[in-house]
C-alpha cells in the first residue's frame, strides 16, 4: 500500500519566538550572519487540527532518521510554504534543517535561513513582524477508523503564513507575491541580485517587500 502524503501546520508562536541572528563560518572561512528559528515542528500523541494522532513511538524514529541524516552531514532543505508533494523545488528553498530531538511527545528543530531568494523574502517578513509557523511534510499510512498514523517518514520542514482560522490552508507567500503588483518583476530581480554583498540590492529587496506586506492579507 502506497504511503499517503502528509502535512502538519504548527502555529507561528511555537517557533516564531525563538528567532535569532548568529554569525557562522562558511566552508571557505568567511564570516556571515544568518537568522535561525527554533522550536515545536510536529506534536506526538495528540488528534491534530487534520483528524490524525501522531504517536510519540512515531514521531521519535522519524526524527532519529532526519537527525541521523544530519550527523552523516546530508543536507535538509525546506521551502517558502510548500506544494502538494515531497518534491524539494530548488528556486523556493529559503532554509535547512540544522538539528532535530524529542521533547517529550513532541518533536522540535531548529532552522537557518539561507540567503536564497526566498530565504531572504522570509527573513524580511519575520522581521517586519509577519507571523510565521512550520509545517511537517512527509508520507505515512493512516487508520481510517482511529486517525492513528504509522509507517511515518520526515521529508522535510517548511516555513508557512499564518492561516486566518484553524482550519484554513496557509496563505501562500510565494503565490502571493506573484500575484501582487510587480511581483513577478520582483522575483526575477531577487534571482539577478548579490543578496549577501550588495547594499543597493539590499535596499530595493526591503522596499520591495515592505511594498508586499502592506498589499498582503493573511
Amino acid at each position: 500500500m502506497d504511503k499517503m502524503f502528509l502535512r502538519e501546520y504548527i502555529i507561528p508562536n511555537s517557533v516564531q519566538g525563538k528567532c535569532t541572528i548568529e554569525e557562522d563560518i562558511d566552508v571557505l572561512g568567511n564570516k556571515s550572519k544568518h537568522m535561525y528559528m527554533e522550536g515545536l515542528f510536529i506534536q506526538g500523541s495528540v488528534r491534530n487540527a487534520n483528524g490524525r494522532v501522531y504517536p510519540t513511538s512515531e514521531i521519535a524514529t522519524a526524527v532519529k532518521t532526519i537527525q541521523g541524516q544530519l550527523d552523516s552531514n546530508f543536507s535538509i532543505s525546506g521551502e517558502c510554504d510548500h506544494p502538494d508533494d515531497l518534491k524539494i523545488n530548488v528556486d523556493r528553498i529559503s532554509h535547512i534543517i540544522t538539528k532535530m530531538w524529542m521533547d517529550g511527545n513532541d518533536g522540535y528543530g531548529r532552522l537557518k535561513i539561507v540567503p536564497t531568494p526566498m530565504g531572504q523574502l522570509i527573513e524580511t517578513l519575520l522581521k517586519s513582524g509577519v507571523k510565521l509557523g512550520v509545517s511537517s511534510r512527509g508520507s505515512g499510512n493512516v487508520d481510517e477508523t482511529t486517525g492513528v498514523v504509522s509507517d511515518f517518514e520526515i521529508i522535510t520542514v517548511d516555513i508557512v503564513a499564518s492561516p486566518s482560522a484553524p482550519a484554513a490552508y496557509p496563505k501562500a507567500i510565494y503565490e502571493s507575491l506573484q500575484n501582487m503588483k510587480y511581483g513577478n518583476r520582483l522575483l526575477e530581480d531577487l534571482k539577478s541580485m548579490n543578496l549577501q554583498t550588495d547594499p543597493i540590492a539590499q535596499r530595493y529587496l526591503k522596499t520591495e517587500l515592505l511594498r508586499f506586506i502592506n498589499e498582503l492579507t493573511i
